[in-house]
């Protein structure tokens, strides 16, 4: 059933987690995680740039050279970005779709995702959430490091400085990454796994 509603986040939970995203995030790549992080007990706080229903899309490999894309669920954010306060987050995760592709060019995205960087908290970065570390000013957080995306943002991986890998999920440091999302339960249990240290 198809419906536009908002997520309600447990309150009371040891640790935060932030989930950024926006319109066009893929379904799996946003619920999957989200259900995931209440499942083990911590809050899960989705953010856009600007507090909304979102409207997801389901990607799938149809035959074509590429995937697909269809309407999904709608999923409504609890924060703007402009509202964040990245220090009271434990863990940063980034789902893929193409939501990727404009929350980068957000102004408040390098405050936001820099900080998990700089406190060495744990980053998962899935499918083409590359392009929003990307945005970040400061390469020096992924030069000589080992990370996977989608195939096709290789380049945007090796723009940052690190080296691409086909392992998936791979997990360098603070930063899960993964390709795409049938790689989500080894992604999670690595992601989660940096979590709860």
């Amino acid at each position: 059933m198809k419906g536009s509603f908002f997520l309600k986040g447990v309150t009371l939970m040891s640790k935060r987690i932030l989930i950024l995203t926006g319109d066009a995030v893929e379904a799996l790549e946003v619920y999957y995680p989200y259900y995931r992080i209440l499942e083990e007990g911590y809050e899960a706080v989705i953010a856009s740039p600007m507090r909304k229903v979102l409207r997801t899309v389901v990607h799938d490999f149809e035959g074509l050279e590429t995937y697909t894309e269809k309407p999904g669920y709608q999923l409504g954010s609890h924060l703007s970005f402009s509202e964040v306060i990245p220090e009271d987050y434990h863990g940063l995760f980034i789902p893929g779709g193409r939501a990727p592709e404009y929350i980068r060019l957000d102004r408040h995205i390098p405050r936001i995702v820099s900080h998990f960087f700089e406190m060495n908290k744990p980053v998962g970065a899935i499918c083409h959430a590359v392009l929003v570390l990307n945005a970040l000013k400061n390469k020096r957080y992924f030069t000589g490091r080992t990370m996977t995306a989608y195939p096709a943002c290789r380049f945007d991986v090796e723009n940052l400085g690190a080296f691409y890998t086909n392992q998936t999920p791979y997990v360098d440091g603070n930063l899960v990454s993964g390709q795409l999302w049938p790689d989500l339960p080894g992604f999670m249990r690595e992601f989660l796994k940096l979590v709860r240290r």
